[in-house]
């Protein structure tokens, strides 16, 4: 996979319809998904206008962004945070500020170091998503976990990304970008002896610009997550790095004596055993 150019199109897509209610959607479940994480080090890779690890409560985070978002700078008055702190249950739950920016292909962190790594749509822009994997898999300590959302191309909006490659511009949401799917990005997290623990789909209705229609088809979200759920536009796979221990295979088997030696392994035994005899009487 070659790199992708910048982004034009994806963060004014954001502002469409649809580009909202995938980041409503995502936000939701991200949301869900790591406030039960526990640990001291967390890392969210791209995609600032998520705020991926709000709901997390561990004690480092941080935000890293690479050279798709090479002009991408934080909200005025906000820097270093992204997105305005959200109260809920009487607590200020910030998000993980603006802190670096590198190739999520080789991450500045050490080997065993993080406890959580959320991807939201980092693979799909990356120069080789295999690379960024195992910079993830290498970071994470063990039974540390990893986060990633990514557009489904089993799905109505991947129809229309390839529309776009045929010739529609207008439908690319990714320009030069590529989904990976579902069971594809399970195959390659259980090379690296990342174990998948969750996943889910949503994002049913096709990518209309219009409000109105937009809003006209809110029943397909129902319907699709109980007919088709596997044609959501958007996944969620959360996987875990599993630390192999060795184990003996098999049981240790008694050493055999050979038949021609048994009558001198015997005749030693009584040997020996007369000596202890004698021994014990004195």
């Amino acid at each position: 996979m070659t790199r992708v150019d910048p982004i034009i199109e994806l963060h004014p897509w954001l502002a469409l319809p649809p580009g909202q209610a995938l980041l409503e959607w995502e936000q939701a479940q991200m949301d869900r998904l790591v406030a039960d994480i526990f640990g001291f080090h967390a890392l969210q890779l791209g995609l600032p206008e998520l705020d991926g690890l709000r709901m997390n409560r561990m004690q480092h985070r941080w935000l890293a962004l690479d050279a798709a978002y090479a002009q991408w700078e934080p909200p005025s008055g906000m820097s270093p945070l992204v997105h305005e702190p959200l109260v809920e249950g009487g607590q200020i739950l910030n998000g993980a500020p603006f802190s670096l920016r590198c190739d999520f292909e080789a991450l500045p962190f050490p080997s065993n170091s993080l406890d959580l790594v959320v991807l939201p749509h980092a693979l799909e822009l990356a120069r080789d998503p295999h690379d960024t994997l195992r910079e993830v898999e290498r970071v994470l300590v063990p039974e540390g976990r990893v986060v990633i959302a990514g557009f489904n191309p089993a799905s109505l909006w991947g129809v229309w990304q390839r529309m776009g490659r045929w010739g529609a511009r207008s439908a690319l949401v990714l320009p030069q970008g590529e989904f990976i799917a579902y069971w594809r990005l399970r195959d390659w997290l259980r090379l690296l002896d990342l174990e998948v623990e969750a996943g889910c789909f949503g994002c049913y209705r096709p990518m209309v610009r219009s409000e109105q229609s937009w809003a006209r088809l809110s029943w397909m979200e129902h319907a699709g997550d109980r007919w088709w759920p596997v044609l959501g536009a958007v996944y969620f796979v959360v996987a875990v790095k599993r630390a192999r221990g060795m184990r003996l295979v098999g049981k240790i088997k008694k050493a055999r004596v050979a038949p021609s030696a048994a009558p001198a392994v015997v005749a030693q035994r009584h040997q020996r055993d007369g000596h202890f005899q004698q021994d014990v009487n004195g």
